[in-house]
């Protein structure tokens, strides 16, 4: 499933969309070699399963943009409890779009000024602030589903849980010319 990547024309505005890319990238191998199984599977006590964590990733994704940048499109948010692995890769790939278009505008042409986490959260400065915010909001998860499909006994190949700290393929993949640190 590819990603429509928006035009940059700034300094920071083109690596923070590439790196969101791969970063949407990451969840998109961990969701496709996933074992079918453990996308629902209970976790002890009340963790949230694999398919709520993935869930959550793209509900707040969009309240990211709602809250951010509430000219652009608004997405449907997912449901937890129904949500299938086709729907969440889906859904996850269109709010990846909209996450770039939001960086775009805040990196790029300066459309956007703030960045609004959540609706109580004081907003804070675009730029790299705001492009780490969301990829540690989203590495932090994709840790819980590594875990959670290891406690559970559905563990990721290692071709995969290795490959996705492989960020020159990961970029390659995303049809990046060149790796991270290289002007595309």
């Amino acid at each position: 499933m590819t990603t429509r990547r928006p035009k940059v024309h700034t300094q920071l505005g083109r690596p923070a969309v590439q790196t969101f890319t791969a970063n949407d990238r990451i969840n998109q191998v961990l969701i496709e070699n996933l074992d079918p199984a453990a996308w629902r599977a209970k976790p002890p006590g009340k963790a949230r399963t694999i398919a709520a964590i993935f869930t959550h990733m793209h509900n707040v994704r969009t309240k990211w943009v709602r809250l951010t940048a509430p000219h652009l499109k608004v997405l449907t948010q997912l449901n937890r409890a129904h949500c299938t692995p086709q729907q969440a890769r889906a859904a996850l790939a269109e709010s990846a779009a909209r996450c770039m278009e939001m960086l775009v505008e805040a990196l790029g042409d300066g459309r956007i000024k703030n960045f609004c986490s959540d609706g109580w959260a004081r907003p804070m400065p675009v730029g790299l602030e705001m492009l780490s915010y969301t990829l540690s909001h989203e590495a932090h998860h994709r840790g819980q589903v590594c875990m959670l499909a290891h406690q559970l006994g559905f563990p990721l190949p290692k071709e995969v849980a290795y490959g996705i700290w492989n960020w020159q393929k990961l970029w390659k993949d995303c049809g990046f010319p060149r790796g991270p640190g290289h002007a595309s």
